[in-house]
């Protein structure tokens, strides 16, 4: 039987522009499994068109990561999530450069929607470099927390950290509620989202551009994927449209799903739990010291004053307050981060909370090579509320894959990005 090189030279379902970017900028996943594909005997390959076996426990595995999109209920800490008015507003804030103590900075410098809402480099750029690589803002309306850290438990908030992150935006509570009210157009919106034109009080006014920001960020949901239409397809039982699906990435589907265990925390729609864990990667900053992860972000979570325990959630029941209440400061969150998702993955590289792997073959690399007597040995910390030895994360074990193997899961990650044309700035009309 002949070799098809169909993933490598021609993609096995249709592509976009959008899509075309990604596949450009992700030579090195092209080249992995164009060579694994030369040195894999004639004949090993399937039928294009072929569904391989999956067991009906593999099925259930695939089935729980959809359907996409999820429902997109409100924020009930936030009285405009989901209004229009407010949505605008908060794209005119986010893409707003004033808001920024040198007028060169907004959000969107750092979301870039051609770059999946991340920006491309290894760690972020706002005034001056930060410690960590800048996260997609895609999909954040599923979130429970914010940041790599988890310093923030709720949308708005985590959009009013920047702004008054020295090394990001540089502002201050008074700077940012001046640029609202001194500029006739934003205070116009504020009014229309607010109904009152934004107060003496700079803390209110912050707020409410969070806010704004947040019910803007909600709808920034990515589209549907080659992976979508297969996983539907199973469900529905049609399997004629389930063996369209690339093999390449049905063999690395299997893996994830299998013994891969991937699901286990890259779980549900979007592929991620949420939650934290240690992977095993370089906690130094380029600076000096340590990034301590979700241990420093539980301090800084309690010390927010605008987290869901607070005065500014406009839930008065603070029901969606309950896991901020009862997070536990534990050693064992030393050096642990976010959980991201792996939709649009092949969109946001660098990857990890400091854009330590370059390319999405690394990021499998370093899983299937994992050294676990690095990763679950007590670590030593030099805090004296902390007892000298910790014990650490045990979820991850080597998965000592072999190169094809690795181009099958790559194969599978590139099907979770989407054909979606890049964001484009509204250009709303002046508020009257």
């Amino acid at each position: 039987m002949k070799r098809s090189y169909s993933f490598v030279l021609r993609p096995a379902f249709p592509v976009s522009f959008h899509q075309s970017r990604f596949i450009s900028l992700a030579s090195s996943v092209t080249v992995a499994i164009f060579i694994a594909a030369l040195l894999t005997p004639a004949g090993a390959a399937d039928d294009p068109g072929v569904l391989l076996p999956f067991s009906d426990a593999e099925r259930r595995l695939i089935l729980q990561h959809g359907p996409w999109p999820p429902p997109a209920p409100r924020d009930p800490s936030n009285r405009v999530s989901g209004n229009a008015e407010a949505i605008t507003f908060g794209e005119k804030l986010f893409f707003e450069p004033r808001l920024s103590a040198k007028g060169s900075t907004s959000c969107g410098t750092c979301h870039v929607p051609e770059r999946g809402w991340a920006d491309g480099r290894k760690l972020g750029v706002g005034l001056v470099e930060v410690d960590r690589n800048t996260p997609t803002v895609q999909n954040v309306r599923t979130h429970r927390w914010f940041g790599w850290d988890g310093s923030s438990d709720n949308l708005w908030s985590q959009s009013i950290r920047p702004l008054l992150d020295a090394r990001e935006m540089g502002m201050t509570e008074r700077q940012v509620a001046e640029v609202v009210r001194n500029d006739a157009d934003l205070a116009c919106r504020y009014e229309k989202v607010f109904g009152a034109r934004p107060p003496a009080d700079d803390e209110t006014v912050l707020v409410a551009v969070g806010k704004a920001l947040a019910a803007f960020q909600e709808t920034l949901a990515s589209g549907r994927t080659p992976f979508d239409d297969f996983r539907d397809a199973l469900e529905k039982g049609d399997l004629k449209a389930a063996a369209r699906y690339p093999q390449d990435a049905q063999k690395g589907l299997r893996i994830f799903a299998g013994r891969g265990n991937c699901s286990l925390c890259h779980f549900g729609p979007n592929f991620t739990h949420g939650e934290f864990h240690e992977v095993g990667i370089p906690v130094f900053k380029k600076a000096g010291g340590v990034d301590w992860g979700r241990y420093e972000g539980i301090k800084k979570l309690r010390a927010n004053r605008f987290n869901l325990l607070g005065p500014f959630n406009d839930d008065p029941a603070r029901a969606d307050g309950t896991s901020t209440r009862h997070v536990a400061l534990v050693p064992q969150t030393f050096e642990q981060f976010k959980v991201p998702t792996l939709r649009n993955i092949a969109l946001t590289a660098p990857y990890m909370h400091n854009g330590h792997l370059a390319t999405l073959p690394d990021v499998v690399r370093h899983y299937s090579e994992i050294d676990p007597t690095l990763l679950h040995m007590a670590h030593l910390y030099f805090d004296p509320l902390v007892p000298e030895a910790v014990p650490t994360d045990t979820l991850l074990k080597p998965l000592k894959l072999t190169s094809i193997e690795i181009s099958y899961v790559v194969a599978f990650l590139m099907t979770l990005t989407d054909d979606q044309a890049p964001h484009k700035p509204g250009a709303a009309a002046p508020c009257r």
